[in-house]
């Protein structure tokens, strides 16, 4: 992994070692496929606009996903056309957050 890999991947993660890799390429093919935009709504928010087609796909990644880094939490609307995501972390986890949204923009996806 890189370093930003180590930054999301934090050691609160519950999520076993050898399956942290396949979490990640969920969350990178989400973004790929039905990221429309991301608001960056304060330090600790997180606000991703989502094809609303994906809206199973990523109720279920971030369910599971809060089930191993209890520290996020996830909240989803459907505005419009699109299916909203915000992002919560405490401040102690906003460099996570950080190299979520990096991995978000593509700017780290594999």
């Amino acid at each position: 992994m890189t370093e930003v890999d180590d930054v999301w991947v934090p050691e609160a993660c519950t999520l076993p070692t050898v399956d942290q890799p396949l979490r990640l390429k969920e969350f990178d093919d989400l973004f790929a496929t039905s990221l429309r935009g991301l608001t960056r709504v304060s330090p600790t928010v997180l606000r991703w606009s989502l094809d609303p087609a994906a809206g199973q796909v990523a109720r279920d990644l971030t369910a599971r996903e809060t089930e191993c880094c209890s520290f996020f939490s996830f909240t989803f609307s459907s505005p419009a056309d699109l299916l909203t995501v915000d992002v919560e972390v405490p401040p102690a986890q906003v460099a996570v957050l950080d190299a979520l949204a990096t991995r978000a923009t593509g700017m780290d996806r594999r």
